[in-house]
């Protein structure tokens, strides 16, 4: 499908991955029409961070998606919606499991109500591969059994299923984008890479982190953003759950390594309880099959391989070696 046919909804456009879509779709020459949460200090988000020019092209729509009638207007003339509000902290989750619902599950009921009123032409609705929890093989498909090992994982397989549900009982063409560990600038200092990156740029030489053994699949979040703008463009892709990720299994350990050389520094790491997930909680390993996204939308990962993770790392460094770019964070403050 044509994207540029009329204007297109990125719901959660003021977060990390949003606001790195939101940018690259007015760079491709879309009209965007960006969801943000609502709030009393008019923030924007990471939108406030992007070019002016940029952003001035944008039509900024303040809201909240747990709310029907903010879903349905912000709908409203829109041909596309790339759906990716969401709580996603996974420590959060163990704290306010009932938020987690209603943003998650309920929130994205409502935008699949709206869609469906408004005669949306594609919904990309955005899944996680926290769902899949500690693989059962690797490289994970999407065939792969599904288990909730936290709250937020649960509320995401709701959100998927209910995603799908409209599909099959409605006819509403949705695709679920299920991205694996995104990384790059402007990630909330609650996940690894940008918690290391942070402490190291406050001259830390003590990193407190919590458990080291876990793999995941890490992709930079250009190359997610071009998933989801591929996924939104293929016809193929409605009705379908699609991997995006590198197809690269690394160690929490050997990215603080990774880190460490890519900011010059020697570093030692202390163990942070706090940092911990309960033991059945913790999703030990996570390695993506990215045939699937390949064969329907010829998207393919460009930062490949330990090469193209280094490349991704160094780029992340050099954003969050620059002060102005981590005003926004507390150094200090453990994010859940």
């Amino acid at each position: 499908m044509e994207l540029n046919k009329k204007k297109i909804l990125v719901t959660g456009a003021d977060g990390f991955i949003g606001s790195h879509l939101t940018e690259s779709l007015v760079k491709s020459g879309f009209s965007v029409r960006a969801l943000v949460l609502y709030n009393s200090f008019g923030s924007w988000g990471w939108l406030d961070h992007v070019n002016p020019a940029i952003v001035n092209s944008i039509e900024i729509f303040s809201g909240d998606i747990r709310d029907p009638y903010a879903a349905s207007k912000a709908v409203e003339g829109c041909s596309t919606v790339l759906h990716l509000a969401a709580l996603i902290s996974v420590p959060y989750s163990y704290q306010s499991p009932e938020a987690f619902v209603a943003t998650n599950v309920q929130g994205t009921l409502n935008m699949l109500q709206a869609a469906r009123a408004n005669g949306v032409a594609k919904f990309v609705h955005t899944s996680t591969s926290e769902v899949y929890g500690t693989a059962a093989y690797v490289p994970i498909d999407e065939n792969h059994p599904l288990q909730a090992q936290s709250p937020y994982a649960a509320s995401k397989i709701a959100a998927d299923q209910l995603a799908l549900s409209f599909y099959r009982s409605f006819e509403l063409p949705v695709a679920v984008i299920r991205p694996f560990n995104t990384y790059g600038p402007r990630q909330s200092a609650r996940a690894v890479i940008a918690a290391t990156m942070m402490q190291i740029a406050a001259g830390k030489k003590k990193i407190r982190l919590g458990a080291l053994h876990p793999t995941r699949d890490f992709t930079f979040v250009a190359d997610t953003v071009r998933g989801f703008m591929a996924i939104a463009e293929s016809d193929r892709t409605v009705g379908e759950v699609v991997n995006i990720g590198s197809d690269f299994e690394i160690s929490i350990g050997d990215v603080v390594a990774e880190i460490a050389r890519a900011m010059n520094v020697d570093v030692e790491i202390t163990l942070d309880e706090k940092r911990l997930r309960p033991e059945k909680s913790e999703v030990d390993r996570l390695w993506s099959n990215n045939l699937k996204a390949r064969e329907l939308t010829g998207w393919k990962p460009l930062y490949v391989g330990r090469e193209g993770f280094a490349r991704g790392i160094r780029e992340t460094a050099d954003w969050f070696g620059q002060p102005q770019n981590r005003s926004s964070y507390k150094a200090d403050l453990y994010a859940v």
